[in-house]
């Protein structure tokens, strides 16, 4: 079996989807706007300044497939060739959530609509929390509305070092967190907590409870530590993990990806602290793993920056995993396909805190099926499925259920 290495840069997306009014993301582009905001002088820190200055993805392709989602021109210096294959896709899932789009990528599209709880004060049914306060053994909760992960602990952090009661949110997607210190409530009480929520949000077809554990002592010290889980409902049939799987090959889980497929194909999962630790784990999987797959996610895309509408800081991580690729690259042999992608968009410029329904980008790299993978354009694909596709031919599987492989070697 060939190798794959598939990496998420966890919400960049490339462009609003022509469905994106719906989910009131019209305009909504979170890589072009990061680029636009580095060029304008808006998105400068005591890490960067000036123009976005990232020649490797830029050299793969994801500029080339950004521009081609937005059709007009970004500000980037493109003075080196493009060498991979690169173009945009579009949703076929029903939302703009982690898991639909992770599960879309692998071949699974969900065609449903998850379970949501409306945006108002005291957002989660009654009979909901009264079940939660008696199977956890708890007096009380905090919060019970929508609300960002790091306003929530600003809001409600101190409140629940005096009283113990965890903080439940929730956002636009289709999940149930629950909040609490660490050390305080402790880590082991907030898993089993959570593990209850899971059960009882199941019936209201909630795709995922996630345990956001803090550290800190006041509001302006709070802050979320890498012990999150995510306790996710198993995709709903095959996706490429399995099939890989089902041919005795290997899938290493580096970050949350363990999590956002329940465990379901999952051969083992090494996790890190943040993005940079991510790719630490990934280059040291890749001297161990040579057949399979190897999938990441780089979370602080999303959660530290994204979410945080935090331009500069995401402009910066960006740069950050750039300088990182020729790492990459001098560990890939002939047999390896590398593909860059996201899962949905989270433009920090748009207003709120929550996703944003875009493109993500299509990049591949490295070799396919024992060829160099050709710089071409492959378009606007109908699906992210087609991404796993494209993998699956390259590790010799049987076709999965949607997608249509792209052209790589044309």
């Amino acid at each position: 079996m060939n190798r794959a290495i598939i990496i998420i840069l966890d919400s960049l997306g490339i462009g609003a989807s022509a469905d994106a009014a719906k989910y009131g993301d019209q305009n909504s582009d979170t890589f072009g706007h990061i680029v636009e905001a580095c060029e304008a002088g808006l998105a400068n820190n005591n890490m960067r300044s000036g123009p976005l200055k990232i020649p490797n993805l830029l050299r793969f392709g994801l500029g080339a497939a950004a521009v081609g989602s937005r059709k007009q021109s970004l500000p980037l210096d493109t003075h080196e060739a493009v060498q991979g294959a690169y173009g945009h896709a579009v949703e076929l899932s029903s939302g703009k959530d982690t898991p639909s789009g992770h599960w879309e990528i692998s071949g699974l599209p969900v065609l449903f609509e998850w379970g949501t709880f409306p945006k108002q004060e005291n957002c989660f049914p009654a009979k909901l929390m009264q079940d939660l306060l008696a199977q956890g053994n708890i007096k009380g909760t905090l919060a019970n509305k929508h609300c960002s992960g790091t306003q929530v602990l600003v809001e409600y952090g101190e409140e629940h070092l005096r009283t113990g009661q965890p903080i439940c949110y929730t956002s636009d997607d289709s999940v149930f967190q629950i909040a609490a210190h660490e050390e305080t409530f402790g880590l082991e009480r907030l898993y089993a907590l959570c593990d209850i929520a899971k059960k009882l949000v199941d019936p209201l077809n909630v795709t995922r409870v996630i345990a956001r554990p803090f550290k800190g002592l006041t509001a302006a010290t709070f802050e979320r530590t890498e012990n999150r889980k995510d306790l996710t409902t198993p995709p709903m049939g095959a996706t490429l993990l399995d099939h890989i799987q089902d041919k005795n090959g290997t899938v290493v889980s580096v970050g949350k990806i363990g999590d956002i497929f329940a465990h379901k194909g999952v051969s083992y999962t090494v996790k890190a602290a943040d993005n940079m630790g991510l790719v630490d784990q990934m280059l040291d999987q890749m001297d161990k793993v040579k057949e399979g797959l190897i999938f990441v996610n780089l979370v602080d895309f999303d959660s530290k920056y994204g979410h945080r509408r935090n331009v500069a800081g995401y402009a910066h991580a960006l740069e950050e995993f750039d300088a990182r690729i020729p790492e990459l690259e001098a560990k890939l042999g002939q047999q390896d396909l590398v593909l860059l992608s996201a899962d949905h968009g989270c433009d920090p410029t748009w207003p709120g805190s929550h996703h944003t329904r875009e493109h993500v980008p299509v990049v591949f790299y490295g070799h396919y099926c024992g060829e160099a993978v050709k710089a071409c354009n492959l378009g606007e694909r109908a699906s992210f499925a087609d991404m796993g596709q494209t993998v699956a031919c390259h590790l010799n599987l049987e076709p999965l259920n949607y997608g249509t492989a792209c052209e790589l070697t044309r």
